[in-house]
């Protein structure tokens, strides 16, 4: 179970385009920025700081805490983290602190660590079991020093964006920037170091990112901006908007339902003494780091963080939500191929379908009423029968005016539990609008000839249909469906089919904001979902 933990691994639901590459030798800075970087995927590169002067003189093992500490020096301090959930350190401020200590006392610190790991091994070999350590046998803790963990997390060494001294600048002597990274202008480069096992909540950050490992071993997990629903993202007005809101130890799947398939999406990458991994900006990662693991990295920003102009900021915001919102609803489209062409299933518990047909269908055939439905499929007189039950099953015997106030009142009740239910448990708006699922299956032409059918056959049971049954769902599904009729008419066929389908309303306007009123409702619907999939907002839709 704990090599399956320690193995690289690739969910089964990321899409192969998603996938780390993975590169034995470096890409010239050229290849890099050609081929690579572009493409804002993850790339691990094994053995790519080979040679660089901080792999051979920082390894903990190898005298490498003596030499840092005489590198800095005896005086100077650094900013560490401080967690109070043990190995774990959470993005959210309540969780950690951040605290100033002398380099030299951490060093300590580790120097004490590594005793106690170099005294287990011995034991173990007195002992005789002559099993060697590995990395996770090195994850448990050593010492009672764990009860309060402290890792240097992102300790400047060089930081253009800021006028504050780097502390560990020093440390840039030994430092030799891959080769592909010739000529990028870095934001920052960090130190990373823990003293013991120590684990990173999921986040990201805003720049490309360069992880370089110089000593000890990494496991990151990864996911692809476009996993944020199944992570929770902290609300985006937050002071950790980057990072999730699942706990990576104890996950409360009854409360954050999507998390339960975040590995699904995720790749993990190991990385050993000299290996680099590229993140580009906004993917996710979470890191585990073994006993005396030190990193560098590169920060920088991309390209089109670079080039996007601030007043323009509004005009992309607007955009980009929009380009989600659409893509969300094509996605509640994108049915299976056994919803759409398989045998259409009753959705209100109904059985043996055909037995309400045979009181339609063996009336008078000269007369025009059944000769409208006799022209009909089965299925589609299925679908009819089932549509006119909901109608007959939910509307009152009230006047019209009654009704049209009812249906102002009912819309925004289910407006307020929609929203309580996608809140909640975040299920197919489909699955919960009848009117929805029965068309859904119809084919364009088919349900043109039962609208048309109602019309001449039950032009008050489509009225109700249309003014008071039809959710927002069903609206999108029924004007989808109208665009896919217009697609297969021509233009006069058009004007005809809606010259009549109308006629059937006492107000035709009235029918018109209904569909248009529903289907912008849906619109919202879908809106909400993006906000609170990717921003853990929620919004009211304005009056």
């Amino acid at each position: 179970m704990q090599a399956e933990k320690d193995a690289e691994f690739v969910g089964a639901a990321l899409d192969a385009g998603l996938r780390a590459a993975r590169f034995s030798l470096p890409p010239s800075s050229e290849e890099f920025a050609a081929s690579i970087e572009p493409k804002n995927v993850p790339a691990v590169f094994r053995g790519v700081l080979k040679g660089s002067a901080a792999l051979s003189r920082w390894d903990p093992l190898y005298g490498g805490l003596d030499y840092l500490l005489e590198k800095v020096g005896p005086d100077v301090a650094v900013e560490a983290m401080m967690s109070n959930t043990g190995h774990v350190f959470y993005g959210d401020l309540r969780s950690h602190e951040r605290v100033s200590i002398p380099f030299s006392t951490f060093m300590q610190s580790c120097k004490s660590h590594l005793g106690h790991l170099n005294a287990a091994s011995d034991s173990s070999k007195d002992k005789g079991t002559g099993k060697e350590s590995t990395c996770s046998d090195k994850m448990c803790p050593a010492s009672s020093e764990n009860s309060e963990q402290l890792y240097l997390a992102q300790v400047s060494i060089l930081n253009t964006e800021s006028k504050d001294r780097c502390s560990l600048q020093v440390l840039k002597e030994d430092i030799q920037e891959p080769i592909f990274l010739k000529g990028k202008s870095f934001s920052s480069i960090n130190f990373w170091m823990s003293r013991a096992h120590m684990r990173s909540s999921t986040h990201y950050d805003p720049h490309h990112n360069l992880l370089c490992v110089m000593a000890g071993c990494k496991k990151v997990t990864l996911w692809s901006p476009s996993a944020s629903p199944f992570l929770y993202p902290m609300p985006v007005y937050g002071e950790a908007s980057n990072h999730s809101c699942v706990s990576i130890e104890e996950p409360d799947y009854s409360s954050y339902t999507r998390a339960k398939y975040m590995k699904e999406y995720s790749e993990r990458v190991i990385l050993n003494c000299g290996d680099a991994l590229f993140i580009p900006e906004g993917w996710y990662h979470q890191v585990d780091s073994d006993d005396l693991t030190i990193a560098i990295n590169f920060w920088w920003k991309s390209r089109i963080m670079t080039e996007m102009l601030e007043h323009m900021d509004g005009y992309y915001l607007r955009r980009i939500m929009r380009r989600y919102c659409i893509n969300k609803i094509t996605q509640m489209g994108s049915f299976s191929h056994s919803e759409r062409n398989g045998d259409f299933q009753s959705t209100d518990g109904l059985s043996g379908g055909s037995q309400p047909f045979n009181k339609v269908t063996n009336s008078d055939t000269s007369d025009k009423k059944g000769a409208a439905l006799q022209s009909l499929k089965p299925c589609t007189l299925q679908a009819l029968y089932e549509l006119m039950s909901l109608v007959h099953n939910s509307v009152e015997a009230v006047d019209q005016n009654d009704r049209a106030e009812s249906a102002s009142q009912d819309t925004s009740v289910c407006q307020s539990n929609e929203r309580k239910k996608t809140a909640a448990d975040d299920s197919s708006l489909l699955e919960k609008d009848p009117v929805a699922k029965i068309i859904l299956p119809v084919e364009p032409l088919e349900l043109r000839s039962m609208l048309l059918a109602m019309v001449h056959t039950f032009p008050r049971t489509l009225e109700g249909l249309v003014l008071n049954i039809l959710g927002p769902t069903g609206a999108e599904i029924l004007t989808r469906k109208f665009d896919e009729m217009d697609q297969g008419s021509t233009p006069e066929e058009q004007a005809e089919f809606y010259k009549i389908f109308y006629s059937a309303f006492g107000d035709q306007y009235a029918a018109m904001d209904a569909l248009l009123n529903r289907k912008e409702l849906f619109s919202f619907q879908v809106f909400q979902s993006v906000l609170d999939q990717y921003l853990r907002v929620c919004v009211e839709r304005p009056s």
